[in-house]
């Protein structure tokens, strides 16, 4: 009985010495996550992309997309990274790994490894059960949503991401995941680059029933060419573009814009 005793205590110990406690965050998403779960307190450095959340207004910048301050990032001694690889240069990722600090790094590429991942990352802040608790509450709207815009023959839709030079998301995008929980498929789905270049004529080949844009001009854009400015539907929300909790609410209005009956 001691004896399970001294071994409980001593996993005790572990996970409060293991618990980090400074922690710089290397993409938007991953930093929002870290907010999610009640975290925001261990952050001291993140990469900045876009607006911040509230929380992290005070928050020292490491940098920017591609533009990542080494020393400045060291000099806040941080116990924990956490990276998307996409926010620094591939010289800048093998430099991270020498450095002898902890690296985390999250890529999920559906909404399913999103959850999983979130729960990781809580498991890595030492915040085990909020990840618990947010990673349940992902999958359960996850479930809804799949449920409520399944369809028997999916809606064939071009995602656009910016319109000069055109490009779009690939198979393994998790945008193109989010198509399918609401009941439609990536034209492009073939295409394993996360963004490739692709032209008008490709897409009016595929002739999608849909396709998305960003803005009123980019909708525009598409009324020279006839009969396609009609499929045309406007997604403004940037929350797409983060794969963080909030992207589950963000995927629940991109199936109303796709399927705006049900």
């Amino acid at each position: 009985m001691k004896r399970h005793w001294l071994a409980v205590l001593l996993l005790a110990f572990s996970a409060q010495t293991l618990a980090v406690e400074r922690v710089v965050s290397l993409a938007p998403s991953l930093s929002e996550i870290v907010v999610e779960l009640g975290a925001a307190d261990v952050l001291v450095g993140v990469l900045d992309g876009g607006e911040r959340p509230a929380a992290l207004a005070s928050v020292p910048s490491v940098g920017h997309y591609g533009q990542l301050d080494i020393e400045r990032l060291l000099s806040l001694k941080p116990d924990l990274i956490l990276l998307w690889p996409g926010s620094v240069g591939p010289a800048q990722r093998a430099q991270l790994h020498r450095l002898n600090i902890p690296v985390y790094v999250a890529e999920p590429h559906t909404l399913e490894q999103l959850t999983t991942q979130v729960q990781a990352i809580a498991g890595q802040l030492g915040r085990a059960d909020a990840g618990r608790k947010l990673a349940a509450q992902l999958r359960q709207r996850l479930a809804e949503l799949r449920q409520r815009y399944r369809r028997d023959e999916p809606l064939r839709v071009f995602y656009q991401v910016w319109n000069q030079p055109l490009y779009t998301v690939g198979g393994g995008q998790i945008i193109s995941d989010a198509l399918t929980v609401c009941g439609a498929r990536n034209v492009f789905d073939d295409l394993k680059l996360p963004a490739p270049q692709v032209n008008i004529e490709s897409v009016l080949q595929r002739n999608p029933e849909l396709i998305l844009v960003g803005d009123q001009a980019r909708k525009d854009d598409w009324k020279v060419w006839p009969g396609m400015a009609a499929r045309v539907r406007v997604v403004p929300d940037k929350g797409l573009e983060r794969p963080s909790g909030q992207m589950l609410e963000a995927v629940a209005r991109l199936c109303q814009v796709i399927s705006p009956d049900l």
